[in-house]
């Protein structure tokens, strides 16, 4: 293949990867990764206005790399309040860039990191 085929392939694939981008449902709200905690869980800063105590649960502990300052979705736990919750989502840069044109992520900018 060509050069220009490939960069065409790959921004196909950019594309398609943008357009099916998850949103937070019901109780589900953004978050920023905070700090790193140890055991996979870490403190994050959601965008409703709480820090949580979030956790990677195990099914996607092996899938879901995040580092500080990533943005993520955050599912609050029932029995545990709103301190504790589950990181169920993570965002990729383009991602991140195509959300905040769309104004999804109007709060983000009272954040020092972005």
């Amino acid at each position: 293949m060509s050069k220009k085929k490939e960069e065409a392939a790959r921004q196909a694939a950019l594309q398609q990867q943008i357009a099916r981008i998850k949103l937070p449902r019901g109780k589900q709200s953004f978050g920023i990764v905070e700090q790193r905690l140890g055991g996979s869980r870490m403190r994050v800063r959601c965008l409703d206005g709480k820090n949580r105590i979030c956790r990677i649960p195990g099914r996607m502990k092996r899938y879901l790399w995040v580092r500080e300052g990533d943005i993520v979705i955050v599912e609050p736990w029932e029995l545990g309040g709103d301190d504790k919750g589950d990181i169920v989502y993570k965002y990729s840069k383009s991602q991140v860039q195509y959300i905040k044109r769309k104004g999804y992520l109007k709060k983000i900018e009272e954040f020092d990191e972005f």
